[in-house]
C-alpha cells in the first residue's frame, strides 16, 4: 500500500495537488445503508475552507464537494465512495521565484531528495490543501461513529503562550480561533493578528476529545489505538508532536503521583482521573479519549529568511502569496477527521473480530 492510503477495513485514499485541477478521496469499506448527503460532507468542509476570517489565508476556495459514487437515494451502497473537490483559486505565479530553492520548514528538499523532482506550485502534494480531501472522508467516518453513539469535538487550546483553561464544546464554533474557552479566544485572536502584522506566524496546540467510544478498541501490539491515532495525526503536515491524556506532564511525576486507580460507579468501571486519555495498553478503556497535537508556526512568512538553492548556493528570500498566520483554527476539523477515520476503522475491525 502506498503512503496515500490509511485504514484496514475503512480505507481512505486521497489524491491531487494544491495547484492541480482538483483534489479528492476514495473511501472503501463504508458499510451500506448509512444515511449520507452531500450537504453533510459539505458542512465539515466549510469549517476547514480558507478565507473564513482575517486570521486565515485569503485564498478563496469554496471547497464544493462532488460525490461521484457510492450513494443511492441518500444512503451508502457499500461500494467505493468517490469525492472530488475542484481547485478554483490557485495562483501559481506566487511560487515562480521559489522554484529553484528549498524553503525552510517545507517538504521541498524531502520531495527533491526522494523523487529527484518536485511540484513547486504551492507545495504540490505536500500542501495543506490536500487536507480538504481528508475532511471530506472524515465526514463519512463521523457519520459511522454517530451510528455507534460516538461523538468528538476538537478545539484550539493554545496559541503561543496563551492557553485555554476550559474545554466547552459549545464555544468552539463561536469564535474564529475555534477555542473551547471563550475567556481566552479573544487573547488568541489578538496574538495572531499581532504576528500577522509583523509578517510572521505562530504555532499552538489543538485538542480532540472523543465521547462514547466503547472499551476494547485497538490491538494489543502492532495496531494499538493510540499508535494508529498518533500516526494519523502526525500525517498532518504541520503537526510536530502528539500526546494523550496528561502526555508529557507524566514524565515529571513519580509512579505514585501518576497512579490512576480504576473505580466502579453506577455499574461502570472507569479510571478515576483518565490520565492516559482513554487508552491503556493500546486499547480503549471507555473513558473519553483525549489527544493533543503540537502545531508548528506556518513556515511561509513575509519576513526575510535564508536557505540554499538547487546548486547549494545561499539565498535570501521572503514568501509572497496567501498563507495562514496560525494554522490551528483550520487544523481543528482536519484533526477531527483523522481521529474519526481511525476510530471508524477500529470500530469496524472490533465488530468483525469480536462481533460487537
Amino acid at each position: 500500500m502506498s503512503g496515500n492510503s490509511i485504514g484496514r477495513l475503512f480505507v481512505v485514499t486521497t489524491f491531487g495537488e494544491s495547484h492541480g485541477s482538483a483534489i479528492g478521496a476514495v473511501v472503501d469499506g463504508c458499510p451500506p445503508g448509512i444515511e449520507l448527503s452531500r450537504e453533510y460532507v459539505q458542512k465539515e468542509l466549510d469549517r476547514r475552507r480558507p478565507g473564513q476570517s482575517e486570521l486565515t489565508t485569503s485564498r478563496s476556495e469554496q471547497d464544493y464537494v462532488e460525490i461521484l459514487s457510492g450513494i443511492f437515494e441518500g444512503k451508502t451502497t457499500g461500494t467505493s465512495i468517490g469525492l472530488l473537490i475542484r481547485n478554483q483559486d490557485a495562483i501559481s505565479k506566487h511560487y515562480k521565484d521559489l522554484q529553484d530553492l528549498f524553503r525552510p520548514g517545507h517538504a521541498d528538499f524531502g520531495y527533491w531528495a526522494k523523487y529527484g523532482l518536485r511540484d513547486w506550485k504551492g507545495g504540490g502534494r505536500s500542501s495543506g490543501r490536500e487536507t480538504a480531501a481528508r475532511v471530506a472522508a472524515g465526514a463519512i467516518a463521523r457519520r459511522i461513529l454517530e451510528g455507534f453513539g460516538v461523538w468528538l469535538h476538537g478545539g484550539t487550546i493554545a496559541v503561543g503562550s496563551v492557553r485555554a483553561e476550559k474545554f466547552l464544546p459549545e464555544a468552539i464554533e463561536k469564535n474564529p480561533v475555534r477555542c473551547p474557552d471563550p475567556d481566552r479566544a479573544g487573547e488568541m485572536a489578538a496574538l495572531i493578528e499581532k504576528v500577522k502584522g509583523q509578517g510572521d506566524s505562530i504555532g499552538g496546540l489543538v485538542e480532540v476529545r472523543v465521547f462514547g467510544a466503547p472499551a476494547g478498541l485497538g490491538e494489543p501490539v502492532f495496531s494499538k489505538l493510540d499508535a494508529d491515532l498518533a500516526s494519523a495525526l502526525m500525517g498532518i503536515g504541520a503537526v510536530k508532536g502528539v500526546e494523550f491524556g496528561d502526555g508529557f506532564e507524566t514524565a515529571k511525576r513519580k509512579g505514585s503521583e501518576n497512579s490512576d486507580p480504576f473505580v466502579s460507579e453506577g455499574g461502570k468501571i472507569h479510571t478515576r482521573y483518565n490520565r492516559a486519555g482513554g487508552i491503556l495498553g493500546g486499547i480503549s478503556t471507555g473513558d473519553p479519549i483525549v489527544v493533543r497535537v503540537a502545531v508548528k508556526p506556518t513556515s511561509s512568512i513575509a519576513r526575510e529568511q535564508e536557505s540554499v538553492n538547487l546548486k547549494g548556493e545561499p539565498v535570501k528570500f521572503s514568501t509572497g502569496g496567501r498563507h495562514d498566520p496560525c494554522i490551528c483554527p483550520r487544523i481543528v476539523p482536519v484533526a477531527e477527521a483523522m481521529v474519526a477515520i481511525v476510530l471508524a476503522d477500529h470500530l469496524l475491525r472490533q465488530r468483525g473480530q469480536c462481533g460487537k
